[in-house]
């Protein structure tokens, strides 16, 4: 039996699921359904997703029940995403700051590996983080060891 407004209604808890995951979901399910998300009761968030095309019934339960199912896939990537924060925002520094000359690099500023002394900033010798693969040395650094290699040979 075919619904007449070729819609379904979920109410989605934002106690349970950040909002930013819930546009997150709704994003997804574009191309398979209009989405519409309107105030729900209290902390509640309607979230109406009409078919592109007439759908049954049964159609329209297994496409509410994809979209929880892709808003808790949502929920735990936006989780993830803020508990890398910081971990995404030292590599990212980590990258830009290597690629600059020391003397033009304004990004040091509130870099946890580089110590300021008297105007003249340096490396820290032993890094914040176990580095037993080199990872964390600086370019100059590892490029001196190369080039002592080469002519030691």
């Amino acid at each position: 039996m075919p619904n007449e407004k070729n819609e379904i209604v979920n109410l989605v808890d934002l106690k349970l699921y950040p909002l930013e995951a819930v546009y997150a979901a709704a994003y997804y399910f574009l191309d398979k359904a209009y989405v519409r998300l309107g105030r729900g009761l209290g902390s509640n968030v309607r979230v109406i997703l009409k078919g592109k095309k007439q759908l049954t019934e049964k159609q329209l339960n297994d496409l509410a029940d994809e979209f929880l199912n892709e808003l808790l896939s949502c929920s735990l990537r936006d989780k993830i995403s803020k508990n890398n924060k910081k971990i995404r925002e030292y590599i990212i520094i980590k990258a830009l700051t290597s690629a600059l000359p020391e003397e033009t690099n304004k990004l040091q500023d509130d870099v946890p590996w580089i110590k300021k002394n008297n105007k003249k900033e340096e490396f820290i010798k032993k890094p914040i983080i176990k580095d037993p693969l080199g990872i964390l040395a600086p370019w100059q650094e590892k490029t001196k060891k190369t080039k002592r290699a080469k002519k030691t040979k």
